[in-house]
């Protein structure tokens, strides 16, 4: 299982339309064939702190998924409304085993 997970911090004026434009990418990005998991959380400390979990098959589902149309707008809506830079890390998910 191929693993990502990504820090986003947002401009405090842009953290309801995030949230509605991360729900959009949500519920397509867990329509995606090779996707294990796709959650989104938003920091309990500090509301414009959010964290991706992206869980998929392998590293191709992947790197297909950020060339899908619904991955692609989102990437465009939401970049100037981070406070900085986003970053994800990449992981080998051990468990549980997930059937490519």
């Amino acid at each position: 299982m191929h693993v990502t997970i990504v820090y986003a911090s947002v401009k405090p004026e842009k953290i309801e339309a995030f949230k509605e434009a991360c729900r959009l990418n949500h519920e397509n990005s867990i329509r995606e064939p090779g996707n294990v998991r796709f959650d989104i959380l938003q920091s309990a400390d500090d509301p414009a702190k959010f964290v991706f979990y992206e869980a998929y098959k392998t590293r191709q589902d992947a790197a297909a998924h950020k060339e899908t149309a619904h991955y692609l707008a989102w990437r465009d809506t939401v970049v100037d409304w981070m406070a900085e830079p986003r970053h994800g890390v990449a992981y080998h998910g051990l468990l549980p085993k997930v059937d490519s």
